[in-house]
């Protein structure tokens, strides 16, 4: 591995602390004694910055580098991070600000991230070091769940103090001040663009075919992975009868399995074509999708399993050959491809209409079609790309 990398790997490590605030629900409307709706606005108030930030900030990559907008979303989390380590979670206000800001740091870095590990890669090691680094992502993403376990498990409690989330945010502030020292002292030759990028410049790509299938292929994915993973409890809860504290636990295998799925992917791409690996995996996904319609208890489990694994590498995939397609439109294309990412909000609940109004089995045909349109994505770039 690139010695260069090793930085950025760092900054996608904090990445997923961002992510990590989405499973902040429970505990914060036990903690702050809050309703369904105010619960539900900590996942809302991390996942919204997605969308708000990701075009300007692929503008202002253009002009400031991608290291200088990797280390503004590197700061944005540590404020985020200094919020609760100074004035503690007694507030729901002031944890919900610093949700907001660690989302905000989040979207910020996936804008740079990704395009910026193309620059500290070795010709051809692009796509297989995005699929380790959104494996590394997923390891900051699950943080809070498996730190909260631990702690449970060993018997640590606060006692209402708020004390297993001071111990979180001061390892999230000890990552985040390692990753802004190693990404600043990191020297980089950056691609640039000829010309400048403008919000016009952004959105006139989408007039590009690839462009356009690009982006609508990261915003269907998420939205796909979104609906397994908010679907499969509400499945084995429904259909056989398994307690909802159980059937929570298959969405952290399901993670589990993504996780396994692009540490092996970045392997694998050392001796797969991009292309050819992400066609693999879609059909790899149809696979899973037909094991769960057998109905089962057993085929649902082996179908979690099947659909996680060809889920894996997918949007590494996208993005990193979208990139190297056009790597002078690096940061519009960024910028439009995590805005993408809010597919993850529009897309599950097309699913939910589905299942109320046809079977909780029914609404698995949302994702199932979203995952036929990669394979025909990726069919068509296999011969054309």
């Amino acid at each position: 591995m690139n010695a260069k990398a090793a930085p950025i790997f760092l900054a996608f490590l904090c990445m997923g602390f961002g992510d990590a605030a989405a499973t902040f629900v429970g505990k914060a409307k036990s903690a702050f004694e809050l309703g369904n709706f105010e619960a539900q606005l900590v996942s809302f108030a991390g996942f919204i910055m997605f969308g708000l930030l990701s075009i300007p900030m692929g503008l202002l990559q253009a002009r400031i580098s991608k290291k200088y907008t990797l280390l503004a979303g590197l700061f944005m989390e540590l404020a985020g991070v200094l919020l609760i380590l100074v004035f503690g979670v007694r507030s729901y206000a002031v944890f919900l600000a610093s949700v907001f800001l660690l989302g905000a740091g989040a979207a910020i870095l996936q804008v740079s991230g990704n395009p910026i590990m193309r620059d500290v890669s070795a010709p051809g090691a692009y796509s297989s070091n995005l699929s380790m680094a959104q494996f590394v992502k997923a390891i900051g993403s699950n943080t809070a769940p498996i730190a909260f376990f631990v702690m449970a498990y060993m018997g640590v409690s606060g006692g209402g103090s708020g004390f297993e989330w001071t111990v979180l945010f001061c390892v999230f502030a000890a990552s985040i001040i390692a990753a802004l020292l190693s990404v600043s002292a990191l020297k980089i030759k950056e691609s640039k663009a000829e010309s400048a990028a403008s919000v016009g410049s952004c959105f006139a790509l989408l007039k590009n075919p690839f462009v356009a299938a690009a982006v609508f292929g990261i915003f269907v994915y998420v939205g796909a992975e979104n609906c397994i993973s908010n679907g499969m409890p509400i499945y084995f809860a429904e259909v056989f009868g398994i307690s909802g504290d159980i059937a929570t636990k298959y969405v952290f295998y399901f993670f589990l399995c993504v996780m396994a799925g692009r540490l092996a992917g970045a392997a694998i791409l050392r001796k797969l074509p991009p292309r050819t690996f992400l066609l693999a995996s879609a059909a790899f996904s149809i696979a899973g999708f037909a094991i769960l319609a057998l109905n089962t208890q057993t085929a649902a489990v082996a179908a979690l399993v099947v659909i996680a694994l060809g889920y894996s590498n997918i949007f590494p995939l996208i993005f990193s050959i979208a990139i190297d397609k056009m790597p002078d439109k690096s940061d519009e294309l960024s910028g439009l491809m995590v805005t993408a990412i809010v597919g993850a909000a529009l897309i599950p609940p097309a699913m939910g209409v589905l299942a109320d109004l046809s079977g909780v089995l029914a609404g698995f045909f949302v994702p199932f079609a979203a995952t036929v349109y990669i394979v025909l994505l990726s069919a068509r770039w296999l011969n054309r790309v």
